[in-house]
């Protein structure tokens, strides 16, 4: 299973971005997906993940300004982000929720959120 992160940038505090997650197979569809992400110095953090059934959860830092979605029928997991403060830069992940099902990490997107 290749995972592919995709849709990070530069956008500037208060700003929104979309990323979209993809995977070969039908990983994404039979899995809770989580929304990981890394900054620099720092271990990688679970922000949001989702069920196979689409009940979603969000720590408390992205709560109200994320919202994580899955669109089975094309394969995909998003993120959603809204009101992006600088501490939100880092290089964002998608794997399996629970560790027993991740499979190897890809590259990630980067978000960077500065004016």
């Amino acid at each position: 299973v290749q995972l592919q992160a995709s849709g990070g940038g530069l956008v500037q505090p208060g700003g929104s971005l979309r990323l979209s997650c993809a995977a070969s197979g039908n990983f994404l569809k039979i899995n809770a997906v989580g929304w990981y992400r890394q900054a620099p110095g720092q271990k990688r953090e679970l922000l949001a993940g989702i069920t196979s059934s689409g009940t979603p959860h969000y720590i408390d830092s992205v709560k109200g300004r994320f919202t994580i979605s899955r669109d089975n029928a094309n394969n995909t997991v998003y993120l959603q982000m809204n009101a992006l403060k600088p501490e939100d830069t880092a290089v964002y992940f998608c794997n399996a929720l629970f560790p027993n099902f991740q499979v190897p990490w890809g590259q990630g997107t980067q978000v960077t959120v500065s004016s």
